[in-house]
């Protein structure tokens, strides 16, 4: 793989799938270089695998597709070519779709009403006079009196917060149709989701009192109109995407537990849970807390409920009984789950592994179908399982992935961010890229990361580098026992916690490593903490009390690096802001250490996977020249 190459790599979105069973319909989405500039387009196959998948769509960025109840239309979004995402409605009979709104700042989240005559969706309001009405160096000054008031790859959330909206979209002829705003106030509102008699409306919000200052959000419900808001849960969790079970008494959510201070959410699990919508009884943990770590919206069936689950790299898909109890896997393997829909006994899922970026599998009677063949034309090198222990005897696991030929090959040992988060069974570009330029990838999953258990995710608080430098070390390690990868010409990247833990390495162990890579890093924990969106509770809840935040920051011990150092970073990165980059390479280019940055602009925190598609292969471009010349 080479870095132009990402525009052969596709992704899919979560599929939609008919009332009948009987379809299924995904956005496939990909980079396209030449319009610097990301297209999508919705694909039809038929659930039982029968025929090839059918593009349904023409427009330039179409995803989030859901159908209507009675199996008569698909809404989705349509945006591109700088227009923002607007609510679209198709006949699935034929014909050409219609727009439905016209939201200043587009729409997301989008679900019908049970009688296939409405549809809700999430808009962010803006406040009068910005965000197009003037120009942006020219709006009036933000007067902020929140904790929480922007957001990485978002922007300012303050003056522009989400509510909830229902409009008919039948109501559009020849024009766009009048939606009506149900909700209100200063907070964001998501999560957005129908009671099976459609006379209710659940959505997630943080409305209480001091919900800037906390974590802690609740589940609210309200007629479609608006009148009669009710909270269901007590304030007392992070909730997000509210699910009414089919018999319409009971709302399934995710939630996390952030602790007595509602600040703490670090390596808390994402777990599923119910409650009754009469409030009869508290919300009641449906999963594991300890071992599975839910991601992405519920769906419930009425055989339990299906969510997806990290497991050691893997993301596996399970049926939750609504009574608790063991799951029952749906969808397992050495693979991950993306999303996934279900009607009529039949689960389709999109699912990506080490070969593809993504296909369409159905799952019926315990039966797997696989629906698509997007081939992305690439030689995708294999990925090699490690698993070895760190010297306290804790188990490690990774992955490695060798260039072809017979080396001896330079090697890379690449560390993701979060930290709770997973490298695992799938393609990822930057691994293939470096591989296929003749670099041995090492890459896993040491202590601090998620798909492992709570504990596992937990054990680094208050001691980040040195914990976690343990177990990476031991991956290295493990990998360099292969004759054909040179452990004298290794090379250290990450990013974000990642870029942190490059840092550290360099100055704690600057004797196994050549040359290093820090990208979008925190490398001064005491002005993360104020600086970035997300800081002013996480630095607390990672790093522990401040008296200890100066020996834990990688820039504390800067002046022990010795070896090339590459930084890189982006100018509106508001998740770890650019003065992180900044005040490393100010300290080593005045220590003479030769150190380059690569400053992005324009991008967020998200640029190696989301940014501009020039951007992403100049950054490949960057990184493959800087290991070209120090390994």
């Amino acid at each position: 793989m080479k870095p132009a190459d990402i525009s052969l790599l596709h992704t899919l979105g979560t599929p939609a799938i008919s009332p009948d069973g009987a379809h299924a319909v995904v956005a496939v989405s990909r980079p396209d270089l030449e319009a610097d500039e990301y297209h999508a387009g919705l694909w039809l196959v038929a659930a039982d695998g029968s025929g090839a998948p059918r593009r349904l769509t023409a427009g330039q960025n179409d995803s989030e597709p859901v159908y209507s109840p009675d199996g008569a239309w698909l809404a989705f979004v349509r945006g591109g070519k700088g227009a923002k995402p607007q609510l679209h409605v198709m006949p699935t009979a034929g014909g050409e779709p219609w727009r439905v709104t016209d939201q200043p700042l587009g729409v997301s989240q989008i679900c019908w009403s049970p009688d296939s005559t409405r549809v809700a969706f999430v808009a962010r309001v803006p406040e009068e006079g910005r965000y197009g009405e003037t120009e942006p160096g020219k709006e009036r000054p933000r007067r902020i009196t929140t904790l929480r008031y922007r957001v990485d790859n978002i922007g300012f959330v303050l003056d522009r917060r989400a509510h909830v909206f229902v409009t008919d979209p039948f109501a559009a002829a020849g024009g766009t149709a009048e939606a009506t705003r149900i909700t209100e106030g200063d907070a964001d509102h998501g999560g957005v989701a129908w009671s099976p008699d459609g006379t209710l409306l659940a959505f997630a919000a943080a409305r209480h009192d001091g919900g800037d200052a906390v974590l802690v959000n609740d589940v609210w419900v309200c007629a479609p109109d608006g009148s009669g808001l009710r909270q269901v849960t007590g304030t007392n969790l992070a909730v997000a995407a509210p699910r009414f079970a089919p018999d319409g008494r009971t709302l399934c959510f995710l939630g996390a537990d952030a602790g007595e201070n509602r600040r703490t959410l670090v390596a808390s699990h994402l777990g599923l849970w119910s409650v009754p919508l009469d409030g009869s009884r508290e919300p009641v943990r449906l999963t594991d807390a300890e071992r599975l770590q839910v991601t992405g919206a519920p769906v419930p069936t009425p055989e339990g409920v299906l969510c997806a689950v990290e497991n050691r790299g893997a993301v596996d898909l399970l049926l939750v009984p609504y009574g608790g109890g063991e799951p029952e896997a749906v969808v397992e393997g050495r693979r991950q789950v993306t999303g996934f829909a279900h009607a009529k006994g039949t689960t389709v899922a999109a699912v990506s592994d080490p070969l593809s970026g993504g296909e369409l599998v159905a799952v019926r009677d315990g039966k797997e179908t696989t629906l698509t063949a997007f081939a992305s034309g690439l030689d995708v090198l294999p990925l090699e399982e490690i698993v070895t222990t760190a010297p306290d005897g804790y188990p490690v696991h990774g992955w490695l992935v060798r260039p072809e030929g017979e080396g001896p090959h330079p090697v890379l040992l690449m560390i993701h961010g979060g930290p709770f988060a997973q490298y695992g069974w799938t393609v990822f570009d930057e691994a293939q890229v470096y591989a296929g330029a003749g670099y041995a990838v090492v890459m896993g999953n040491p202590r601090g990361s998620s798909g492992y258990g709570q504990e596992h995710g937990r054990a680094i608080k208050g001691d980040v580098g040195r914990r976690s430098a343990v177990d990476l070390l031991a991956l290295l390690d493990e990998a360099l026992t292969r004759d054909d990868l040179d452990g004298s010409r290794a090379g250290v990247l990450g990013g974000s916690h990642g870029g942190f833990m490059t840092t550290w390495l360099a100055a704690h162990h600057g004797d196994r490593f050549k040359a290093a890579i820090s990208e979008r890093a925190v490398n001064a924990i005491d002005s993360f903490h104020g600086s970035s969106d997300i800081g002013w509770s996480f630095a607390f809840d990672l790093y522990g009390e401040p008296e200890g935040w100066a020996e834990q920051s990688p820039l504390t011990h800067a002046d022990r690096i010795e070896m090339p150092f590459l930084i890189i970073h982006s100018e509106h990165d508001w998740r770890c802001p650019v003065e992180q980059a900044q005040r490393l390479f100010v300290k080593l280019r005045l220590r003479g250490v030769e150190t380059e940055m690569l400053l992005v602009p324009g991008e967020g925190h998200e640029m190696s996977r989301t940014g501009l598609p020039s951007h992403r292969v100049a950054r490949f471009e960057t990184i493959l020249d800087w290991w070209g010349r120090h390994l």
